[in-house]
């Protein structure tokens, strides 16, 4: 790494003036926030049904008692050996939140095309316990743009991320983070949704890393990520910072 090397006097100076783009952003986060919290909401009109461990239960099922629903996206699908990477990166710090969204009136849960069984033995191995329910056989993944049939992937784009998003750079599967809110009647809204590298900011590992003094270290976005238990037991320090 080739950074200078000031004085603590010097590097103060230097300090200070980060901390004002800092503040900056910080500011801009909350702007946006309140921006998302704004969004107008649309009636859900499919009753969708999903595959989980106690039987099949609609999306208003899904809440579990609570007034508001987040869906992971997890690539997962059908066909797939295992789930998605970085998909798993970002659930490793899922069980964690449980308790404190679950308190919050939030439930929690990941939906992928896969059949229940292949989710259970996923997620097994990776010994996570937050909810995770297949909606195979339903539109769910389809109208969230989530997941792809092999003719949409050959007509050269696909709609993913609110934009038409060239096939070379999508699959059959991809990530996404979904918000939905039902009231005291019990109807469902679904209230926002974000793709690709907008649920960065739930990814902790991420969060400390961008103040490393190496950062993210990656050549890719996330390449440096794999399934928790693939990675070397004694990790290898990088030769240089990329």
């Amino acid at each position: 790494m080739d950074h200078p090397v000031v004085t603590r006097e010097e590097w103060l100076e230097a300090r200070k003036v980060l901390l004002l783009r800092e503040k900056e952003e910080t500011r801009l986060r909350d702007k946006v926030r309140a921006e998302r919290m704004a969004l107008p909401w649309v009636k859900l009109e499919t009753d969708y049904v999903f595959d989980t461990p106690s039987g099949p239960k609609s999306l208003a099922e899904l809440f579990d008692g609570r007034s508001q629903l987040m869906v992971y996206h997890f690539m997962l699908g059908p066909d797939w050996e295992a789930g998605c990477p970085g998909c798993s990166f970002q659930a490793d710090h899922f069980d964690g939140t449980l308790p404190h969204l679950n308190h919050h009136d939030v439930t929690l849960v990941c939906v992928s095309r896969a059949p229940l069984a292949k989710i259970d033995a996923y997620k097994r191995r990776m010994g996570w316990k937050f909810p995770w329910v297949s909606s195979h056989g339903s539109s769910f993944n389809s109208d969230y743009h989530v997941s792809f049939s092999k003719e949409e992937l050959a007509s050269g784009s696909v709609f993913y991320n609110y934009r038409q998003t060239p096939t070379d750079k999508a699959h059959d599967e991809l990530p996404g983070l979904s918000a939905f809110y039902k009231d005291e009647t019990g109807q469902v809204f679904h209230t926002y949704s974000s793709y690709a590298r907008g649920g960065e900011e739930l990814i902790a590992t991420l969060m400390i890393l961008d103040r490393a003094p190496k950062g993210r270290n990656e050549d890719e976005t996330m390449n440096f990520v794999r399934r928790h238990d693939e990675y070397e037991e004694q990790p290898k320090a990088a030769a240089a910072c990329h």
